[in-house]
């Protein structure tokens, strides 16, 4: 009985583990919590008791998306699958970072940068393996092969505009449902504020990090009116602590909306792309799903997520 009263508490202890590691089954995606983050989370377990830290871990998985990318050059089944294999395993990496960093409490905003900053590495490699790839193997694009190029150019300039919304927008939601703690929410000004106190000579690479970082959020907050008219709104009428119930009546909104957040992230983009390569063969189709398909979904989870901002500011405004 003891035995199993130990057995019942380490299979208690470890859920709960494992439950902790994870951001929240609010934002979490079906796909991830059935394959990404039990294997991430193993891949945390076997770092922490090996003293590795996230940042270790994201840096490893950039250099195994750039083999994926490499693989996906060559017109040949097998090195393909072994590239969707290495980007598997990026992925992997990719979700044990963070479940590692909310298990020891090591968060930074280096870890943060470096996190978004692998997965734009991941798709460069990719985007360059396609060019490369369809100027070799394509009547078209050997006879243009500028045409590849641009068309991976204005994918790669949409990409990170799908990529950065998601996450802002599952950040604000973080925001409301797990308080500033439990959220990566920035504002840019504060951010500018430090960009402008370092020093070129002193801090190079921090100055460098810290202005590539306010840029990202103020381009994020460009493309919010509405979202940044509540921030200001609720910091006017409640300060710093504002009340669970409009936190409940937000996250209720807002909930809806994070399937298209999920969609933007990763496992749509490599379904799409493992398709576009190993089933039709005609790797530049990705190219035209990201621009058509998921800027479709970006565009009405913005005007949706506005939407909804805007009829709380009017709300609050009447209050």
């Amino acid at each position: 009985m003891i035995d199993e009263s130990l057995q019942t508490q380490n299979q208690q202890s470890k859920k709960k583990g494992y439950k902790d590691s994870l951001k929240s089954m609010d934002t979490e995606e079906t796909f991830d919590l059935i394959f990404y983050r039990p294997i991430g989370y193993m891949w945390a377990l076997l770092a922490k008791s090996l003293g590795i830290t996230p940042n270790v871990i994201t840096i490893a998985s950039i250099f195994l998306g750039i083999g994926a990318g490499i693989c996906f050059y060559f017109n040949n089944i097998w090195i393909n699958i072994a590239g969707v294999i290495l980007l598997v395993w990026a992925d992997s990496f990719d979700s044990a970072d963070g479940q590692l960093a909310r298990m020891t409490g090591q968060y930074s905003r280096l870890g943060r940068i470096l996190d978004g900053l692998s997965g734009e590495i991941w798709f460069t490699a990719i985007y360059v393996a396609i060019c490369l790839r369809e100027n070799h193997t394509s009547h078209f694009f050997m006879t243009h092969l500028w045409a590849i190029w641009v068309f991976a150019a204005i994918t790669g300039f949409f990409h990170g505009i799908q990529a950065a919304m998601a996450d802002y927008y599952r950040q604000f939601h973080l925001y409301f449902l797990k308080g500033k703690e439990g959220s990566e929410l920035e504002t840019a000004q504060p951010l500018w504020d430090q960009f402008h106190a370092l020093s070129w000579k002193r801090n190079f690479f921090q100055k460098i990090t810290m202005g590539f970082y306010a840029n990202y959020t103020t381009s994020q907050e460009k493309r919010t009116p509405w979202m940044q008219k509540l921030r200001k709104t609720l910091k006017e009428k409640f300060g710093n602590t504002i009340p669970q119930w409009f936190r409940d009546k937000f996250r209720k909104k807002s909930l809806p909306l994070m399937k298209y957040t999920n969609i933007l992230s990763f496992n749509t983009r490599s379904f799409a792309l493992f398709a576009a390569i190993l089933i039709f063969q005609m790797p530049w189709l990705y190219f035209a799903f990201e621009v058509i398909v998921l800027n479709i979904i970006l565009v009405y989870m913005v005007v949706r997520h506005e939407h909804i901002c805007k009829s709380f500011v009017k709300e609050l405004q009447n209050v």
